[in-house]
């Protein structure tokens, strides 16, 4: 069977590459979508400066796992203020760029919840108008660069919200290194555990295919290799740069495959239990490889590239690197009962992305 592999962003990559924003943007008004650290690291006045007076707009108080709450304001402001601009430029972690994608679809109203009645549906929509994306990751793990997909959450409902549309892809993606060098341990820690977790996830995957697996593969063994020595020496940057393109690579596997039955479980455990959403979708790893292993031979034999053929000594060695990198492994560490854990993988399960995992029909 043909393997189909489709990622439609330009790629650039390396340091210095956030100086690219200049020519990708020429004649056009841009929005800066951003988090608060980052005009206190210079990174507002270093766009300023590239950009000029093409910077028309700039919400710069993104906060993590976008919710309802607040983009419903930040959404009718910036349909209402920043109408006119033509592209949208997002620069920070994956709750930097997910913001950007909701503001990006316009309704025909200029009102949030039109958009999120549209999402409720969880059908395919054409938008009545949206701006073009351009996103600069400045953690190595998001991967949302080069996917369409993003998550809005409505915390006090217990509900997430998915939106993935054509217009949702960027136009491109900048990947620079240097954006990464002030990243704090914990989260260079749990950032790059998102990173693992997709690309471990894009194998385990009902969509995967050899083209994704290349990906995948050599994403993991970066990770493993650079993350714990990354941790103890934040200012590295040759590690930057190979955590860097481990999560480039990682978030290139699981743009065609989608995330499985990990991320569908880090859901529920971010709205009932506040996890993050790296710790989320990484601590389960070593039990979700327990349930992947043997159900597949050609998805095994991936899987045994990595860890060998021993399934107890996989999971003891995901287990390990997690642990040592101070990640708790089980339910029950972050107050998860039995009966709890059960009910959550087994609605995990259900969920769009539980349905893309290879045990989903036999677990």
């Amino acid at each position: 069977m043909a393997a189909l592999f489709h990622n439609p962003v330009a790629t650039y990559f390396g340091s210095g590459s956030l100086d690219q924003i200049t020519a990708l943007t020429t004649n056009q008004r841009v929005a800066l979508v951003t988090f608060p650290e980052a005009r206190g690291l210079g990174l507002i006045d270093k766009v300023q400066a590239l950009l000029g007076d093409r910077l028309v707009y700039v919400f710069e108080d993104v906060q993590p796992n976008p919710d309802v709450a607040q983009l419903r304001a930040v959404y009718e402001d910036f349909w209402s203020s920043a109408e006119h601009c033509d592209t949208v430029f997002a620069l920070g972690g994956g709750s930097a760029i997910d913001t950007a994608k909701a503001l990006i679809v316009g309704t025909e109203s200029g009102r949030f919840d039109d958009l999120l009645a549209l999402l409720a549906l969880g059908k395919p929509f054409t938008p009545s108008r949206h701006k073009t994306l351009i996103a600069a990751p400045t953690t190595a793990g998001t991967g949302s660069e080069v996917t369409p997909w993003a998550t809005i959450w409505d915390t006090a409902q217990k509900r997430k919200y998915s939106l993935h549309l054509d217009c949702t892809w960027p136009k491109a993606a900048i990947v620079d290194p240097d954006l990464m060098l002030t990243v704090p341990a914990g989260v260079t820690v749990s950032t790059g555990l998102d990173a693992l977790s997709h690309a471990l996830e894009s194998i385990w995957n009902v969509n995967a295919n050899p083209i994704s697996d290349t990906f995948a593969v050599s994403a993991i063994e970066e990770v493993f290799q650079c993350l714990p020595g990354l941790r103890h020496d934040l200012g590295n940057k040759e590690l930057r740069s190979r955590m860097a393109l481990a999560a480039l690579k990682a978030g290139m596997a699981f743009s065609n495959t989608k995330t499985a039955l990990a991320h569908s479980i880090s859901y529920e455990m971010t709205l009932r239990h506040g996890l993050p959403h790296g710790i989320a979708c990484s601590f389960s790893l070593p039990y979700v490889l327990g349930l992947a292993w043997g159900r597949d031979a050609g998805r095994d034999r991936v899987l045994q590239r990595i860890f060998g053929p021993d399934l107890a000594h996989a999971q003891s060695q995901l287990q390990q690197f997690l642990q040592s990198l101070e990640v708790k492994t089980e339910f029950s560490d972050y107050g998860v009962s039995d009966t709890e854990a059960r009910e959550m993988v087994e609605y995990a399960l259900q969920g769009a992305r539980g349905k893309n995992f290879i045990g989903a029909l036999a677990a």
